[in-house]
């Protein structure tokens, strides 16, 4: 008879197979940090500025959240989960290790992989994140680096996957800035007529959006 895995199998894959052989690098704050030797049968889900984030097809339920040496937030961010508490458009910290947390798994393509691969991002998904956003403020919190790399689409709902920056009190206009490009362009056209767009016209995008930020002196 078969039997669920349980929690403490997950935390030896981890600590015994995972960290000894995975290997991360922060070559540019800018850019994501760069994964090496993940070993089989371990999955890279993607990478952020700071961290990786992996998942095991036996634990399909809980995501590993590493970050590069040198790169700061780990304890900022597990405080972050600890103060949004239990909601839907948000994941939750189930351990804190010395340079990864356990988080419980969001389903679904980002925002910026619906784009790639021509899936519709829905008006409810953007209002979802909306009310995330609301959510994160009551609870003293300032949401901030919402964009379409961190925010995810499932079934038609939005999700808010990387929170590590909401406790950096600076304000922040991406999702702004998101949501007046969907309004403007996304759903008169793409909303209309969904169409993959390519990766390599979506980096274009994403780095003439921060020149144009710099140039105008925008908040990060």
């Amino acid at each position: 008879m078969s039997t669920e895995p349980t929690f403490d199998e997950f935390l030896y894959q981890i600590t015994q197979v995972l960290l000894p052989a995975w290997q991360l690098r922060s070559i540019d704050a800018h850019e994501p940090v760069q994964s090496a030797s993940l070993p089989a049968p371990w999955q890279l889900l993607g990478c952020g500025n700071y961290a990786g984030v992996v998942c095991h097809p036996d634990f399909p339920d809980w995501i590993v959240k590493r970050y590069a040496p040198g790169r700061p937030g780990l304890a900022e961010e597990a405080e972050v989960y600890r103060k949004l508490g239990q909601h839907s458009a948000f994941s939750s910290c189930l351990h804190i290790g010395p340079d990864y947390l356990i988080l419980r798994r969001i389903w679904g393509r980002t925002f910026w992989r619906c784009c790639i691969e021509g899936e519709l991002i829905t008006p409810r998904a953007v209002e979802d994140i909306d009310l995330a956003i609301d959510w994160a403020r009551q609870r003293g919190l300032y949401p901030h680096d919402v964009h379409a790399k961190n925010v995810m689409q499932y079934a038609g709902r939005g999700f808010i996957v990387d929170i590590s920056d909401f406790y950096k009190a600076e304000p922040c206009d991406h999702w702004q800035d998101f949501k007046r490009a969907y309004r403007w362009f996304y759903r008169p056209v793409l909303g209309r007529w969904p169409r993959p767009i390519p990766e390599w016209a979506m980096n274009a995008i994403r780095r003439s959006y921060r020149r144009l930020r710099r140039l105008l002196g925008r908040r990060k």
